[in-house]
């Protein structure tokens, strides 16, 4: 069996899918904040600041509401009591910086590098990414209509308004953190770490991962097909041959015509 390589499918061998340099990039991405504290295990500070430098453009980075690598149960987070730090009397703006600022020690473990909501608005991207890659095997993939990208964004403004809400009362001190509210509308049904605090379990701890997954899918279950639509569009008007110069038209001419057995 003979097949002709000709310079349009050199071509289309110079410009790589625009889902696998996606998911590239956001594996990259998702990845970095976990090697700041892997860093800083290792005692490498330097790079370790430098990731948590970065990313603290992008979250508030406060230490109860994130991950921590390398403590007692190796992967875990904290509630408010559980850390080192005094927080009382202060303002709810020195309160934040304080929690932030708190990268961990050797007895807690060392603080990944964004918060809990983050990695999963940001995994949930890069999964469905990887799933959008099987699913446009079978056909195209619609766009998510404007009313479910809406419903789905429902849940963060829900509950990082209330949060923000609760804050100004203080950190700690709001009613998102005991949530006494949700345990008289639930007649105490659950253990009392489910209604109080941020760790893993919480009742406010699922509410960051329900709306942080539910953001990622509406933007990126609204973007990657019409990604895809756009880059489709812009590969099928690009000309069948591109002039080439120099050793790039040395290349493709030395193609051209040959067979593969």
């Amino acid at each position: 069996m003979e097949k002709n390589i000709t310079a349009s499918e050199t071509k289309a061998a110079r410009w790589p899918d625009w889902l696998t340099m996606v998911i590239i990039i956001l594996i990259v991405f998702n990845g970095l904040p976990f090697l700041a504290p892997v860093f800083m295990k290792l005692g490498w500070e330097g790079p370790a600041r430098a990731i948590y430098l970065v990313y603290g453009g992008l979250c508030h980075q406060m230490a109860q509401r994130s991950f921590f690598l390398f403590g007692p149960r190796g992967f875990q987070m904290y509630n408010l009591a559980e850390l080192p730090l005094d927080v009382s009397g202060l303002r709810t703006g020195e309160q934040a910086l304080v929690l932030r600022r708190f990268l961990g020690n050797e007895s807690l473990g060392w603080k990944v590098a964004w918060s809990d909501r983050m990695v999963y608005m940001y995994s949930a991207p890069l999964f469905l990414a990887i799933a959008y890659a099987f699913l446009r095997r079978r056909g195209q993939v619609k766009p998510l209509p404007l009313w479910a990208f809406f419903v789905l964004l429902l849940p963060m403004a829900i509950d990082g308004g209330t949060h923000w809400v609760s804050d100004l009362a203080g950190i700690g001190q709001g009613f998102r953190y005991t949530n006494e509210w949700l345990a008289g509308l639930t007649g105490y049904a659950f253990p009392a770490s489910f209604y109080v605090g941020d760790a893993f379990g919480s009742f406010n701890s699922l509410m960051r991962l329900l709306s942080g997954v539910a953001f990622g899918l509406a933007v990126s279950g609204l973007l990657y097909p019409y990604m895809d639509l756009a880059m489709s569009a812009s590969t099928s008007a690009l000309p069948a041959e591109a002039p080439l110069t120099g050793t790039g038209q040395a290349w493709e001419e030395g193609l051209e015509g040959r067979t593969l057995h």
